[in-house]
């Protein structure tokens, strides 16, 4: 069993479809294989698609699996899901 999943954004960053499914895919498999952490990766830029992940997470359907959500201390670039 991980003890870190990480997902980088990077590489899909233009699809809004396959950001959600990355994002919802990495909640389950985490809750699934009861991973501690997730680590999303989607970049500096202009913060769009950080913003994006952090309001998908907070719906309620995924929000009941998480205890809490943390933008990367130092890092902009990171968002760490806890589990």
């Amino acid at each position: 069993m991980p003890e870190k999943l990480t997902v980088d954004l990077h590489p899909i960053f233009r699809s809004d479809r396959d950001i959600d499914t990355a994002v919802r895919s990495a909640v389950f498999r985490a809750v699934r294989e009861k991973v501690k952490l997730v680590e999303i990766i989607p970049g500096k830029g202009s913060g769009k698609l950080k913003h994006r992940v952090l309001a998908m997470l907070d719906q309620p359907h995924l929000r009941k699996f998480y205890r809490r959500v943390e933008v990367g201390a130092g890092n902009e670039g990171r968002v760490l899901v806890h589990f």
